[in-house]
């Protein structure tokens, strides 16, 4: 969601602002602003409404800033007040020596407000951030609080709702105090210089030694030293290890590609490579999740399971339910994270909770799982960010190893998660009834779905064209049955994210005759998945009933049906594999179906609007 980067050290601070700024881009952004301190202590601000490039062309116009002390920056994703110069952050207090960067969502902000306004604070902004600045200064201004840490932490003391900031103040102008609770932040340890963000890639042009701050800890930065405290605990320093990040900043570059968008599918087939890659045990027939070894007794105890995702990963989640119940004989379900802790879920001992998030920082799977650990079930995590809060609170889990995905929209990382799927598959069909044989024919499979999903890579020409065929109509309607029901659902979002412009709608095949055909007509077309697998001829039966309405029917089938050419307008093949594993190759083209259609309808596929990379709010 919103992005923030500080600094503290002797280089050019608006420099570094705006390079980290630039690499937080990804994660989606209405606004954005900078505050830096300069030497004789006054403080330099300036936002605007829209890209990181207004903001840096309109500095530019300003001349040399010679403000070089410690200095805050960030890219705000609107939910209090609309996208403007005036809500944009940091946020000050009334006298202008304090500024805040926020990412999160205060809950009690209006009654804190309303108080604080009668104490005579006077409020600019619509936002719920501006209370934070306001609360610090009302006590700092207390000559028994002890520097602007104390401060902080007061003000944290009454806010209830999810935050990660970092704080600069005029009175100590080396020094940044940042604090996290349910909002991702990180401190980056450079050369007599320090940095604090809301993810590594605002830091890893500068530094590649990182601590990740948890929840309830407050950091003081100064650029030679840090010191991160309890924030309930005025006392207790604590110690923590810093991790060396391991990814090149190459791979927050498009690498010739257009868009990120497109790298990131193109990227898919090695996505799979890396899911896989050292956790195939062909011998035994078995997959070997290193990060689920010493728990391997507890799975084979487990008598349900339940995933927890949003949005992308809750499409994957469905996949996995399939695979599961089929072949590990193990019942499944598969639950909204944003849903799960208001329905009073039923967990037990026997019971484990996988939670699947891209960012490991989703909010809602995030407390999602909090409630599952609360209710005594055995819970693992699906990640892709090392490090991250899910991850660190799940504790046990598998990481996707899918790289940096910088596009907004999730790619690659899904992919991934369908790959994994099919390993912890058979990692726990193997404890169960699965024999070796089967389990070895899944595992052949998948190690061949790289080089075949290369292959639907050549057809990217052919789905360019398609597009431009289909590009003008306002409506869609996606079809699959069984594990492809979910990669309707996929695609169908996939089309509303990148060209959202058009309308389109996920639907299980089956159900399309319960309501949905009313819709049909000669500008409504069809996105059907009838590959051949044991739902075919209903998929088919579909097909005829569109056709039969004078509808358009774009077909994802297997290769060697060519009979599916008589009763589609058109068609675009995937390589043959297990059924369990045709969601892994459909996906494809369906992402570049919509990356197209986006790109024509001149979207901004790599940042569509409205959207936010990593959903750090309820």
């Amino acid at each position: 969601m919103c992005g923030i980067i500080g600094y503290t050290g002797p280089k050019k601070t608006l420099e570094v602002l705006i390079s980290g700024l630039k690499n937080l881009e990804y994660r989606g952004y209405d606004s954005a602003g900078i505050s830096i301190i300069g030497d004789n202590n006054d403080i330099f601000s300036f936002k605007t409404k829209g890209r990181i490039a207004v903001l840096e062309e309109r500095l530019k116009k300003m001349g040399e800033i010679s403000h070089n002390r410690a200095g805050i920056g960030h890219t705000r994703w609107a939910t209090h007040g609309i996208p403007n110069e005036i809500n944009a952050h940091p946020h000050k207090d009334c006298t202008g020596n304090i500024w805040v960067v926020h990412n999160g969502i205060i809950e009690n902000y209006r009654i804190l407000r309303k108080r604080l306004e009668a104490e005579g604070h006077k409020f600019i902004s619509e936002t719920d951030t501006e209370i934070i600045s306001h609360l610090i200064e009302k006590y700092y201004k207390n000559p028994a609080v002890g520097g602007l840490e104390e401060a902080v932490k007061l003000a944290l003391g009454e806010v209830i709702g999810a935050y990660g900031i970092a704080v600069i103040s005029s009175f100590e102008p080396d020094k940044i105090v940042a604090a996290r609770f349910s909002s991702p932040l990180i401190i980056g340890i450079g050369d007599n210089e320090a940095f604090v963000a809301s993810d590594v890639s605002a830091v890893v042009n500068h530094t590649r030694k990182v601590i990740y701050l948890d929840d309830g800890e407050v950091a003081v930065i100064l650029p030679d030293k840090y010191q991160i405290f309890d924030l309930n605990n005025n006392s207790e320093k604590r110690e923590k290890q810093i991790k060396e990040i391991s990814w090149e900043i190459k791979e927050a570059q498009k690498g010739g590609f257009s868009h990120f968008l497109f790298k990131e599918i193109y990227e898919e087939p090695e996505a799979i490579t890396n899911a896989i890659r050292g956790r195939i045990n062909l011998e035994d027939g078995t997959a070997k999740l290193g990060g689920l070894e010493l728990s391997e007794k507890r799975f084979a105890e487990i008598e349900r399971l339940v995933i927890i995702a949003c949005g992308t990963a809750h499409y994957a989640a469905m996949v996995g339910e399939y695979m599961m119940e089929e072949y590990a004989g193990l019942p499944t379900e598969v639950e909204m994270g944003s849903e799960f802790r208001y329905r009073k879920p039923v967990l037990d001992k026997k019971t484990a909770v996988l939670a699947i998030s891209q960012s490991g920082e989703t909010a809602d799977t995030l407390m999602a799982v909090r409630e599952a650990k609360r209710k005594g079930a055995f819970v693992f995590g699906l990640v892709n960010t090392v490090g991250s809060t899910i991850a660190r609170e799940c504790g046990v889990g598998v990481y996707n190893h899918a790289g940096l995905e910088v596009a907004v929209p999730a790619s690659k990382s899904f992919i991934s998660q369908l790959s994994i799927l099919a390993l912890l598959t058979v990692f726990l069909g193997r404890q169960r009834q699965m024999s070796n044989t089967m389990g070895t024919r899944i595992l052949k499979e998948l190690a061949n779905l790289p080089k075949l999903a290369e292959q639907i890579l050549k057809q990217d020409e052919l789905i360019r064209d398609l597009a431009k065929k289909y590009g003008a109509y306002k409506n869609f309607l996606y079809l699959g049955r069984k594990y492809n029901y979910p990669i309707a659902l996929e695609g169908a979002l996939k089309l509303k994210e990148l060209a959202y412009c058009i309308h389109a709608e996920g639907y299980p095949a089956g159900e399309m005759k319960h309501g949905p055909i009313a819709m049909i007509d000669e500008d409504f077309p069809s996105v059907v998945i009838a590959t051949s697998d044991s739902v075919y001829d209903k998929m088919v039966n579909a097909i005829q009933e569109i056709k039969a309405r004078n509808g358009k029917v774009i077909a994802i089938a297997t290769e060697g049906n060519e009979d599916i050419k008589n009763f589609t307008d058109d068609v675009i093949y995937i390589p043959k594999t297990l059924e369990m594993l045709t969601p892994i190759l459909a996906t494809i083209p369906l992402h570049f179906f919509a990356c197209h259609i986006g790109v024509l309808n001149r979207c901004d596929i790599d940042k569509p609007r409205n959207l936010a990379k990593s959903v750090v709010v309820e």
